[in-house]
């Protein structure tokens, strides 16, 4: 019998996971030197860009299958407390007509953060890799 908090996560997760990927492949489609010399005007070392593309690249299809979906999460709620910190919180929660808000980037911290404390969702790859019935 399907439970509506499992139903529930599932939904995040799949959200979440395409949010990301999307947004991972857009960095290395838009050119990822651009996002390197964005992530150094900030005081970022150049290289963190790659990592963070790659975060949400690989982790947001992970996440869409249901793979590592605790560790992704960590990862993604890691990612989005750097950007709120260092981007967005000088806008403030809804932004200040020049930037954006940081309320997107606090919702998805809070769904990351929720999938990572979860136990279980539907058709995730982590409930046949690792059967278990705490899991």
């Amino acid at each position: 019998m399907l439970k509506n908090n499992e139903i529930g996560s599932t939904i995040l997760r799949v959200f979440l996971g395409a949010t990301f990927l999307i947004h991972g492949a857009a960095k290395f489609q838009g050119g990822i030197e651009n996002t390197v010399g964005f992530f150094e005007s900030l005081g970022l070392p150049g290289f963190s860009a790659y990592i963070v593309a790659l975060i949400e690249l690989v982790g947001g299809l992970a996440m869409i299958l249901g793979v590592g979906t605790r560790i992704v999460s960590l990862l993604f709620a890691i990612v989005l407390a750097v950007a709120i910190i260092k981007v967005k919180v000088a806008g403030g929660f809804l932004g200040n007509g020049q930037m954006a808000g940081y309320e997107l980037d606090l919702a998805l911290m809070m769904i990351s953060i929720y999938l990572a404390m979860t136990n279980k969702s539907l058709f995730a790859l982590d409930n046949v890799l690792f059967q278990s019935k705490n899991a």
